[in-house]
């Protein structure tokens, strides 16, 4: 019981953070795009607008890895802590979803390729309705697996083949990989986890993926460390990086302040809502990794230059001041 009652209190999340990884990251991406293609073209540097919104899709999405440690320890509601995380995992799939589209765009503009709406429209639902129907079918029979089973060894490694095997599949579909993982995460993680597994099961699953997420993330930022450094050092390249921060919060700020306020006609929010989510929205590995798949050009460089410049930012000054900012914020409920 204990288990269905927190599947119900993250089900109450659903529409926050639905609204804030869908309309929340499109909005930013437009927001974004179009302050960067300005700041380029005052700064002298030949960025087209595509490449700009281009830009705009790979520094959208949320990373929640250096932030939720600080969040555990400051005591915030656990509304907070499932929307901040909810979010990141769903919006790093639809911002991979929007790169791929632009960049298909932007491909394809230089190569004189096919432009036409409908084409556009038809890789995006591609992407994203085929990852959530492969994650819902692969979470399934996953689910169905482990309900058969007790055995938290055999369980375990289900759940890794899972991960393994959907995105691997999701690739060869050509469908959004992060989008089929993280649908069938949720299912298994809420239904599968309150019916289908014991409570032995539990502490090695979480301990197990745990342990796999701090690996995986040490490495990220080593890999992440060693490339910066074969950036290019133009003063024009940090330049650009220094002005995009504010750029980015304030697109952030945007987005998120307007999805609230949508919202606010379903759901109640404390005042500073808005503040603790503009500011924990941290930058990550994500939007590195999408940078370093642009296509090499003089665009690529700039690119990767001003992302590497927020996400430093990102890191280093918001992840060590978000604390101070939750421990001022009345913890309550939001």
């Amino acid at each position: 019981s204990r288990g269905l009652g927190d599947v119900y209190k993250r089900q109450e999340q659903k529409l926050p953070v639905a609204v804030l990884a869908t309309i929340g990251v499109v909005l930013s991406t437009a927001l974004v795009g179009c302050m960067m293609w300005g700041v380029f073209f005052g700064l002298g540097l030949d960025v087209p607008f595509i490449y700009c919104l281009l830009f705009g899709s790979l520094i959208s999405p949320t990373d929640p890895i250096a932030v939720l440690g600080i969040l555990k320890s400051v005591g915030v509601p656990k509304s907070l802590e499932t929307k901040i995380t909810g979010e990141s995992l769903f919006n790093d799939g639809i911002g991979v979803v929007l790169f791929l589209v632009l960049l298909e765009v932007a491909t394809g503009s230089q190569h004189g390729g096919d432009l036409a709406a409908h084409h556009v429209a038809l890789l995006f639902a591609q992407e994203a309705f085929g990852g959530v129907g492969l994650g819902l079918l692969a979470g399934w029979i996953a689910y169905r697996m482990l309900s058969g089973i007790d055995g938290y060894q055999v369980e375990v490694l289900i759940t890794l083949a899972l991960v393994m095997g959907t995105y691997t599949l999701a690739g060869r579909l050509h469908f959004s990989g992060p989008i089929a993982v993280v649908v069938a995460g949720l299912l298994i993680g809420n239904h599968g986890r309150a019916l289908a597994m014991s409570a032995r099961t539990r502490e090695h699953l979480d301990t197990f993926w745990e342990l796999v997420d701090e690996i995986l993330n040490a490495v990220l930022f080593v890999l992440i460390g060693l490339e910066v450094l074969v950036l290019p050092l133009e003063r024009e390249y940090l330049l650009a990086g220094v002005v995009a921060i504010p750029v980015v919060l304030l697109a952030r700020f945007v987005s998120v302040s307007l999805s609230i306020n949508v919202l606010r006609r379903w759901r109640v929010f404390t005042p500073h809502v808005v503040r603790i989510l503009t500011w924990g929205g941290l930058r990550g590995g994500i939007s590195v990794a999408l940078a370093l798949a642009v296509p090499p050009g003089p665009q690529r460089e700039i690119l990767v230059s001003v992302t590497y410049a927020i996400v430093l930012f990102s890191i280093i000054v918001q992840g060590l001041t978000i604390g101070a900012l939750i421990r001022r914020s009345p913890a309550v409920p939001i």
